[in-house]
């Protein structure tokens, strides 16, 4: 039962942020028509990730509730592919072919570079 309660604290947690995170985007771009709040959460997420898994891989710090803390439950709730899913279906709703296809695109290769800048740079600071 506690690693329920650790997930789901974490993921309270991480949606909260998620959110703050694409109103301030919001703001700074004037409510802009493409989804790049949900973009800056998710590349975030991914080097934030990357960063405590080379952090954990390296020096074996995490304990399994930390883990289901942080990786599923915190980083799970601040990065949801349900959201790209459908920021970019509603793009696509609005025949916005290019917006949905950059929208996929940037979220993959930047989430993957920073997945990978964030481990090294993990794994670096052992």
């Amino acid at each position: 039962m506690i690693n329920v309660l650790l997930v789901g604290a974490g993921g309270a947690l991480g949606a909260v942020a998620r959110y703050g995170v694409t109103l301030a985007v919001g703001r700074l771009l004037s409510q802009p028509t493409f989804p790049w709040g949900v973009l800056a959460a998710n590349v975030a997420g991914s080097l934030f990730i990357g960063v405590l898994a080379g952090i954990g891989d390296s020096r074996h710090v995490f304990s399994t509730e930390a883990r289901l803390f942080l990786f599923i439950g915190l980083l799970g709730g601040f990065t949801t592919f349900s959201a790209i899913s459908n920021d970019t279906l509603t793009l696509l709703r609005v025949s916005n072919y290019v917006g949905a296809l950059t929208n996929v695109g940037l979220t993959l290769a930047l989430g993957l570079a920073a997945v990978g800048v964030g481990y090294v740079a993990g794994k670096a600071g052992a």
